[in-house]
């Protein structure tokens, strides 16, 4: 192994809280991507986690997919169980969607529910809307996908100072409070245990490489890097004839309102009641994922 690739302790996986699932690992561009696949069926919900979270925060809504369909959570390269760069420049957008590509292709899924948030969704979607023979439904929660059209940053950051302010937080910050940040973004007050959980993929430093960089990675600019997949994937939304559902929680100070922008867009979700996920934060699937597993495997019934 690289001396720049970290693989985190085995041992600090142990004994997680309500996270009984057995660990599955595939290969993806070299490094060691680590996916939870949990119950059978020819459909399929994946789950994608977003910033600084893994697959554990998917722990409360797998059992519930589980019973029905195929239900897989994998980690991205930098998170969890998956291996990690030590250097920061070694990440990119590309890396993170053909980490996406490699495990949808190498675990053959078909007929995919692609749950999405956070950094999921400026994955997710793009990869749905490039591949839409292997998705069936999208379910897209507290995320966004940005124009990427700007071209003056003088004009651009007082619009999104505060997102700013997170991307040089996360940049600078010698040593990211990994569970500070998903206890600050909940409406649930974690416990010990699920903190030591959240921290547990990032046993030194240098394993939050991943974590500090991936804001910086956000296509706000029409020269980032991945400004065409932004742009191309925001086209393709408002030809999407497959069903959508759109669930955004009421408590989010970071995505909310932008819900709007997914259900003014995406033909099939207005087809869709409007409905807000009440007394829940960003990551909403930590303070109410049984409430939206039971909601999501009622919209896959009936679509």
């Amino acid at each position: 192994m690289s001396n720049n690739i970290i693989r985190t302790p085995d041992e600090r996986f142990q004994n997680l809280p309500d996270f009984p699932f057995a660990p599955n690992y595939l290969d993806s561009q070299g490094m060691r991507i680590h996916y939870v696949s949990e119950g059978v069926g020819e459909e399929t919900v994946l789950c994608l986690h977003g910033e600084p979270s893994w697959s554990y925060l998917y722990r409360k809504m797998i059992p519930t997919f589980a019973k029905k369909y195929r239900t897989v959570a994998f980690d991205f390269i930098g998170f969890g169980r998956s291996d990690k760069y030590a250097d920061k420049k070694a990440y990119s957008y590309e890396l993170h969607y053909k980490t996406l590509q490699n495990v949808v292709e190498q675990l053959d899924l078909q007929q995919i529910t692609i749950v999405v948030q956070d950094w999921g969704g400026l994955i997710g979607l793009p990869y749905s809307m490039a591949n839409p023979d292997r998705i069936s439904r999208l379910v897209i929660m507290n995320t966004m996908l940005p124009s990427a059209r700007a071209t003056s940053r003088l004009k651009t950051i007082p619009r999104a100072l505060p997102f700013f302010i997170w991307q040089f937080f996360t940049k600078i910050h010698p040593n990211l409070p990994i569970s500070g940040i998903l206890n600050m973004a909940t409406t649930t007050k974690l416990s010990k245990e699920v903190k030591a959980a959240y921290d547990a993929p990032f046993h030194n430093k240098a394993a939050k490489a991943g974590a500090a960089i991936w804001p910086s990675l956000v296509p706000i600019f029409a020269d980032n890097p991945a400004a065409q997949r932004m742009q191309e994937a925001r086209a393709q939304l408002k030809q999407w004839n497959k069903p959508a559902l759109v669930l955004f929680s009421d408590k989010d100070p970071i995505m909310r309102g932008k819900d709007k922008y997914f259900r003014h867009v995406i033909p099939t979700a207005k087809a869709q009641p409007y409905e807000l996920i009440r007394n829940a934060g960003h990551f909403l699937q930590e303070d109410k994922g049984e409430e939206i597993a039971e909601k999501i495997v009622d919209f896959m019934g009936k679509t």
